[in-house]
């Protein structure tokens, strides 16, 4: 075929002849050696593109094997080596313009000529950057050809980052994302962010919400991510729960009649008919369901049961006092239904200009980061759904094998499901999924099949990359090989939003723009100091993470903490009390109607709680 016929795309020099076609692989004769090639790009290696030139058609395909076979030869001349193809796509030319298509619809025949591909025709095939696309590298083998993505197909079937720690993952992640919502103004970002590295990295355009301004108030939480909450990710007491499932829809319906005319008593007396239930987003007051259970634990007389009533409310009452968790409980009643303010802090809806949110999980307590996962999950599919996706939400899961993992005797379930329901069903309503992983082995297997773009960076698990073979097209798998190889910022790209598998290298983040942990950057940021101070400064902080604010601003006013009240009894001996309790009459105790239970001091000193 002419350079005339494909629009002014001048192809490579000629390299061998087609001799083999086996479904969508051919094998070329190469008769020429190309060790002596000037430019790089010229030589037939593997991972290289070639073209084959067909009747009206030129056929691209990928070099995946070479090999020597000295018995091979046409007219006379021998092959100098063999190269097997794995064929990806075809430029047509029509009315004097070419264009790429995926796929192959005209297969090439016995003896079709070979040549190395082009510049002007990478730049046909990867150059294609319209309104929806963006550039996010160069193609490996041809610098000077940009590699752009289709934003709209990477978004509608989800994409997945994979590598290795140090390959340039979080940089690649932050290039795309940057791009990204560039090019979609209308995009909402939600990034979980485990290690908190990515706060600096999108400058105004994104919010950081952590410990500090997270307003994430428990009675969002379904009835599966409070308990889990609850009794801190482990086992939960099958007794206890029926008594939560049982009391939460009345404390919801409680305080949705205490804001109206008909006042509480309704709801106390049909518990199971106030339209309430455990997984209901609506507000209640955890003081009202403590006081429920109180209530329900005095009318018992099985001293087990009232152990499992105390024991809950022993739970809840500590969970609602651990500074750690002030983030669902301070001000969670204040204001009444704040859930319209809640999904436009997570969502960015506050400020168009900030269309990223950065979710700083590492400044959350451990036990509850899977229930949170969960929640914000939750609340990203079920706004999608029932605001008919009105807004497109894209939720970034940050080293997303912690909280969506494959082995389901670990890791929190409805996490996993949450993130399930938006792999398969969130394009549906536009909420769409990215993934981010060291470990994509260690996904669950059905989110990661969902995924129609990957970004694969360097990787040397076998585990992990047998996980991708099974997850992309044949074609796209043998690229995989070169995965262990690959330098930094190195990608082999390969999926919905590129029109052929490739390697490209990343374009490089500007210095202020590069993710990095908070905490691993501060050291370098501020003077070390003495060791001393060191130890001091961590200590404190270290104790000001599970303490409450009182006491707090109690200690960094410099006054000394208030010592607990300790009502001291008489050291006397038992004979001395006994006779001067028969001197005494003895009964006035019992006259007074009182009991240790009730009131006075016990034998410690301490006034004891009433029951």
């Amino acid at each position: 075929m002419s350079d005339q016929a494909l629009g002014g795309a001048q192809g490579g020099r000629h390299v061998g002849w087609v001799f083999s076609v086996h479904g969508s692989r051919a094998r070329v004769a190469l008769p020429e050696p190309t060790v002596g090639a000037e430019d790089q790009s010229q030589r037939a290696t593997v991972g290289k593109l070639l073209a084959i030139r067909g009747r009206g058609v030129t056929l691209i395909g990928m070099i995946t094997e070479v090999s020597v076979d000295p018995e091979t030869e046409r007219g006379g001349a021998k092959a100098h080596a063999l190269a097997q193809l794995d064929l990806m796509g075809e430029i047509l030319t029509s009315e004097g313009a070419s264009r790429f298509r995926r796929g192959v619809r005209d297969y090439p025949a016995i003896g079709d000529p070979v040549e190395m591909i082009g510049h002007e025709e990478l730049n046909l095939i990867f150059a294609t950057g319209g309104q929806r696309s963006i550039r996010i590298g160069q193609i490996t083998e041809a610098e000077s050809t940009p590699a752009y993505v289709d934003v709209d197909q990477m978004l509608s079937k989800h994409f997945a980052i994979v590598g290795s720690t140090g390959v340039g993952k979080s940089s690649a992640t932050t290039k795309i994302l940057n791009e990204m919502t560039e090019s979609r103004k209308d995009l909402r970002v939600l990034m979980l962010d485990v290690h908190n590295e990515y706060t600096q990295a999108f400058g105004a355009r994104a919010t950081a919400i952590g410990a500090q301004n997270l307003h994430l108030p428990y009675w969002l939480f379904n009835f599966e991510e409070i308990t889990d909450v609850i009794y801190g990710g482990k086992p939960a007491a099958p007794e206890e729960v029926e008594i939560l499932q049982e009391l939460i829809p009345v404390a919801k319906g409680l305080y949705a009649s205490q804001s109206s005319a008909e006042g509480p008593t309704i709801e106390k007396r049909r518990p199971r008919h106030n339209g309430f239930t455990a997984d209901t987003p609506s507000p209640y007051q955890i003081g009202d369901l403590i006081q429920l259970i109180d209530e329900r634990m005095g009318k018992l007389e099985n001293r087990s049961s009232r152990m499992n009533h105390n024991r809950l409310m022993m739970r809840v009452d500590a969970i609602r006092n651990d500074p750690r968790h002030q983030f669902m409980f301070k001000n969670a009643i204040a204001g009444g239904d704040t859930m319209a303010q809640v999904i436009g802090q997570l969502f960015g809806l506050e400020t168009a200009e900030r269309q990223i949110t950065v979710l700083q999980l590492a400044s959350l307590p451990d036990e509850v980061v899977d229930a949170v996962v969960c929640v914000v999950s939750r609340l990203a599919f079920d706004f999608a759904l029932w605001s008919d996706g009105a807004l497109p939400l894209l939720l970034i899961c940050e080293e997303a094998h912690r909280y969506a993992s494959s082995d389901h005797h670990s890791g929190f379930a409805p996490a996993r499901r949450a993130l399930k329901r938006i792999a398969r069903e969130g394009r549906k309503y536009g909420v769409h999924l990215g993934l981010v992983s060291q470990r994509p082995a260690e996904i669950d297997p059905t989110i990661v099949s969902q995924c129609g773009t990957f970004f694969v960076m360097r990787m040397t698990n076998d585990n992990d990359q047998a996980l991708l073979r099974s997850a992309v097209s044949e074609a796209a798998a043998n690229l995989l090989s070169f995965v262990p190889s690959l330098g930094e910022r190195e990608v082999v790209a390969m999926g919905e939003g590129l029109p052929l598998p490739t390697r490209f290298i990343v374009d490089t983040v500007p210095q202020e723009g590069l993710p990095c942990s908070d905490m691993g950057s501060r050291g370098e940021k501020q003077a070390p100091g003495s060791y001393q101070e060191i130890v001091q400064t961590a200590i404190q902080r270290w104790r000001n993470a599970t303490t409450s604010d009182v006491r707090r601003d109690r200690d960094l006013a410099g006054r000394p903490p208030v010592a607990r009240r300790r009502v001291e009894a008489p050291q006397q001996n038992t004979l001395a009390m006994g006779l001067r309790s028969l001197s005494d009459g003895g009964a006035a105790g019992v006259s007074s109607g009182t009991s240790p239970l009730e009131g006075g001091t016990g034998g410690n000193g301490y006034v004891p709680l009433r029951r």
